[in-house]
């Protein structure tokens, strides 16, 4: 167990790293080629190593794709949306307070979904702890953005 734990924190801190970088880059090319050229720029290049690693580990198939649940069809538009607003808040409000009001309604939908276990979520019910922190996460927005 503590060997998973480790192995899944370390990919979770390898993508928030990625994260950052990716919404300097797209800061970036939002100043250079619009908003929206970043993102075609972005979706472009991850949907080439995707097709890439889509042969490379599953041998091209995608046999299952019907048993995927409709809502979660939507990921692929809900990403377009993501990178959107990375590119024009990052290179707006500057990357520390675009990224803490993005995670700040991370965790308010985050914690909606686990308490009320929307979408497949395991159902985690809502503590005063996560309270806590949500609210420090908010205090983190307003004193970021000062």
């Amino acid at each position: 167990m503590a060997n998973n734990l480790f192995f899944s924190s370390t990919i979770a801190v390898i993508g928030g790293c990625a994260i950052a970088l990716q919404g300097q880059f797209m800061g970036v090319m939002a100043k250079s080629i619009g908003t929206s050229g970043g993102i075609f720029v972005n979706y472009f290049s991850g949907g080439v190593l995707a097709v890439v690693m889509l042969f490379a580990l599953q041998g091209g198939s995608l046999r299952a794709w019907t048993e995927v649940p409709w809502y979660a069809l939507s990921a692929g538009a809900l990403g377009l949306v993501i990178a959107g607003s990375i590119g024009y808040t990052a290179s707006r409000l500057g990357l520390t307070t675009a990224f803490t009001i993005i995670v700040a309604a991370q965790f308010v939908v985050s914690v909606m979904l686990d308490h009320y276990g929307w979408f497949g979520a395991t159902a985690r019910p809502l503590e005063s702890t996560r309270v806590a922190g949500i609210a420090a996460i908010i205090a983190g927005v307003w004193l970021t953005s000062k």
